[in-house]
């Protein structure tokens, strides 16, 4: 399927900062929630996001991120995630976090 440029422009994809994240022994799947902060313009969000092979909860405050912040919210148990935190696979099949790699001012859209 090919997708049309103006499709594309619909997806809302942002830099953020992690600014929270508590363990979620409550998922199916290993998780951890996180709270991400967007800038004035979109504010706080949370995501759930199966991070767990590769990050604590210790170490991912401060991190910058990249997101889709234009989603419907889903519920995920009883903890609501806002936007799509998004990473890639490694070998084992393990999500990998999607982050800039310059110091890049948070709220900042990808194109």
């Amino acid at each position: 399927m090919t997708l049309a440029f103006d499709d594309f422009m619909k997806v809302d994809i942002r830099v953020g900062r992690i600014t929270r994240a508590e363990p979620f022994p409550e998922a199916r799947k290993p998780a951890i929630k996180v709270w991400v902060d967007f800038g004035p313009e979109i504010g706080e969000k949370k995501s759930s996001a199966q991070i767990t092979k590769h990050y604590s909860v210790e170490e991912l405050p401060g991190r910058k991120v990249l997101a889709v912040v234009n989603f419907a919210p889903r519920q995920i148990g009883k903890f609501m995630s806002e936007v799509l935190v998004l990473g890639v696979p490694d070998d084992e099949d393990e999500v990998v976090l999607l982050t800039p790699d310059k110091d890049v001012p948070i709220g900042g859209r990808m194109y």
